[in-house]
């Protein structure tokens, strides 16, 4: 049975990190994905926050977390060899230290809103503006200053 698409993997370009092998514990395989939530941190925005850190920033910052995991078939003084390996499997980095692969989930935050995104800004300030020239013209004139209106019988 296939799964309905809100239970369905969302495609990431960091897949290959998110789903390495940090190493073997009691339970089984400790992925990178598990290792960072067990830590509090959202996998897909550490993976894209890493992604734009050169390759040695990253394997420190990385490491620094293995370090905070409790050990399973590593040892702490592992931890800078095994975040090389991982950041290896990172999306691969130009020479300003980001990414060259167009990121899918976890992007940057200061990224340009879609083509889609201003359509509906533009339509969303269109309504508004036509909402309010009707209102306008719906209302009563006015009598003009100084005269009175008086009932016509």
């Amino acid at each position: 049975m296939a799964l309905r698409p809100q239970f369905a993997m969302v495609p990431s370009d960091f897949n290959d990190f998110l789903f390495a092998s940090v190493g073997e514990e009691a339970g089984g395989t400790l992925t990178v994905l598990s290792a960072l939530a067990r830590l509090g941190i959202d996998p897909w925005v550490e993976a894209a926050r890493l992604a734009d850190l050169s390759a040695e920033a990253a394997t420190s910052a990385l490491a620094a977390a293995i370090a905070v995991l409790p050990e399973g078939d590593w040892k702490v003084a592992d931890s800078s060899s095994i975040a090389a390996r991982l950041v290896n499997s990172l999306p691969h980095h130009d020479g300003a230290g980001r990414t060259s692969s167009s990121r899918k989930h976890g992007g940057s935050a200061h990224a340009k809103p879609a083509p889609l995104t201003w359509l509906l800004y533009i339509m969303i300030f269109a309504a508004t503006l036509f909402i309010m020239m009707h209102q306008h013209t719906d209302r009563a004139p006015e009598a003009p200053p100084g005269t009175t209106a008086s009932p016509q019988r």
